[in-house]
Order: C-alpha cells, then structure tokens, then sequence
C-alpha cells in the first residue's frame, strides 16, 4: 500500500488539484480490485493541511482535511496542489510551515513529491529542485525565474521526473502527472485504462500549444523596453539585432546582454516568439492561408516559418489551424503542408 497525503494549503489553493488527484487514485484503487490485481486498495489517501478546515474562493467551496501534517509521521507520496497566482507571495508565506514537513519527510523517509501547476512555487522553496528541471503554467515563468534562479526552468514539458520529484505544466496537467504516476506505480495498463476513463490525452509531453507569449517587460531597462515596444510593433519587418542596437546608441554585444538579462531571451529568439504569437492569433482567428499568415509576420521562406513555429508551438501551423480555427476551408481541412 502507498501512503499518498494530498496538501491543502490555505489561502487560494486551486480546488480542482485537490479534488482531480484525489478522483484518479481512486479509481486506480477500483480498478486494480476490480481486475482482480488487489484485494485491497493501493492508494491510501489522505488530505492533509496545516489545519482540518478551509475556506476557499472567499468561502463559496469549503473542504476538510482528515490529517494535518503533524499527524503524518511517514508518507510516500506528496502532491502538492497549485495556489492562485494572484496572491502568490501572500499564500507562499502562508503555507511556509508545510516546508520543513516536506523536507523532514523527503529526507528521512525518501518520499516522493510532486508539485502541479504553481505549485512549483511551493515545492521551488523548499530547495529540491535546485539544479533540477521544474515545469509549471507558462503564465508564471517570468516571475519563476526570477524567484528561483537555481532551478532549471523547462518551458515546453508537461510533466518532469528526477529522482522521485516531479513537476507538471499549467491547469489541467495535473491529469497527465496522475497517469504518469499511475503507469510508475501500477503499470501501463491501469494508466490507459484511467486515460481513457477521465479522456486524458495519454503521452502528452509539449504544452507549448497552449502558452500565449505576452513579452517580458517587468524590468528597469528603459532601452531594452522600447526595443521589445518597437519589435511588438513592427511584425511585419525583418529586423537585426545590429539594427536594433544601432537604434538604441548600444553595441551589438552589450545589447545582446541586456537583452538577454531583461527578458530571458535573446533578442532573435523574442523578434521570433513575437512574430509567432502574431501568426497564432490569424490562424485562430481569419479565413488567411499559411502563406498568407507567413508573410505577414515578416517570412518568405515557408521551410524556416515552419520550423521556427514548431519549435515555439510544437505543432506545424497547418496542423495548429485545422485544431484551433473551426472556419478553416474545406480546402485546407484537406491539404497538408
């Protein structure tokens, strides 16, 4: 049997990672007794807070714990749920006292811990994932990188896994994480027949699809945040780091630096994601053909517009249209390119 405990922070933990993980290890359980695997469940599970009771979303949900962390003296497993962004600093501190319980329980009885969504913040405080690859939603990677520069931020992957600590990406990924433990703990065939029960896309492993680039501009470089407004304004243009450096009375190689330290980007990699995102949006949006699309981002290479759209969106932009545009041609429903 895993003991598995399920954290319920105070604060603006997100109900739906509470409520998903503990849904899925359930049925495993009847799943594995069912198909005649166990007697008995697998999954022992437990939620467990710094109190019993909590209050969420200004009292409109209201959930109880069975266990608080003092009643936990040993557990296999810890999942630790995402908090609301929008009190970030105010819940981490809140929920500082479940620290050094993760740290006492992963270092003296091994236990696995695995955060979802933003709760990566929770997880980055306690030190594990120093010098580990961490995934969580695309939303908070700019502020992740600022807070915990020690880790290694993976903005493309849906789930990690090192050494028994794992991350997943943003909102509902918390669904592929579950199969993942699922298939380490109880083999593929509980995995695929939970994906199929819950509809969860199995073997997802790029979010990329889903992140929307919204540029870093939480800094102090006055001439770095008028080469990003310049760059945002002009997609249509090719423009070179020389030319941007030139505009800004800056060399070439001090721009690339400040460029860099401003925004985590180099500036070829945000002329391109700027450039992209503008693609993403007509090709959600308008009756535009590739081509079209192409060139009015600045492109008129097809072959290097799509690989520089794959790799910031992991699918080809014929393949991102025929998913997101439902007034797409008939033409295009049957053309590939």
């Amino acid at each position: 049997m895993k003991h598995v405990s399920i954290l319920v922070p105070k604060g603006n933990a997100i109900l739906s990672n509470i409520v998903g993980p503990f849904k899925v290890l359930m049925a495993a359980n009847q799943f594995l007794k069912k198909s005649g695997v166990r007697e008995d469940d697998f999954f022992d599970i437990h939620l467990v807070g710094l109190d019993l009771d909590y209050t969420l979303y200004e009292g409109l949900f209201s959930i109880h714990c069975d266990r608080t962390i003092n009643d936990i003296k040993k557990t296999d497993l810890i999942l630790i749920p995402a908090i609301r962004p929008d009190k970030l600093e105010e819940d981490l501190d809140d929920n500082k006292d479940f620290i050094p319980w993760i740290l006492h329980q992963r270092n003296i009885n091994k236990t696995e811990v695995a955060s979802m969504c933003m709760g990566a913040f929770l997880l980055a405080q306690t030190g594990l994932v120093d010098g580990k690859q961490c995934a969580t939603h695309w939303a908070g990677m700019e502020i992740f990188r600022k807070m915990f520069p020690q880790v290694i931020l993976v903005p493309n992957k849906i789930v990690t896994e090192e050494n028994g600590i794992y991350t997943s990406g943003g909102a509902f990924s918390f669904l592929n994480l579950m199969v993942h433990l699922i298939e380490k703990y109880c083999g593929r065939p509980t995995a695929i027949y939970l994906s199929k029960f819950f509809e969860i896309d199995l073997d997802r492993e790029n979010q990329n699809q889903f992140a929307i680039f919204q540029g870093q501009k939480d800094h102090e470089d006055a001439a770095i945040q008028k080469a990003q407004v310049y760059i945002e304004s002009n997609v249509k243009k090719k423009i070179s780091v020389e030319q941007l450096a030139k505009m800004y009375a800056i060399s070439s190689r001090n721009f690339v630096r400040r460029f860099k330290k401003a925004t985590q980007n180099t500036p070829l990699e945000y002329i391109q994601r700027v450039k992209i995102e503008a693609a993403k949006r007509s090709l959600e949006s308008t009756q535009q053909n590739i081509n079209e699309v192409m060139y009015q981002v600045g492109y008129a290479d097809q072959k290097a517009f799509r690989t520089v759209f794959k790799k910031y969106v992991g699918l080809s932009p014929v393949a991102y249209k025929t998913k997101y545009n439902r007034n797409r041609s008939n033409f295009e429903r049957l053309s590939a390119w």
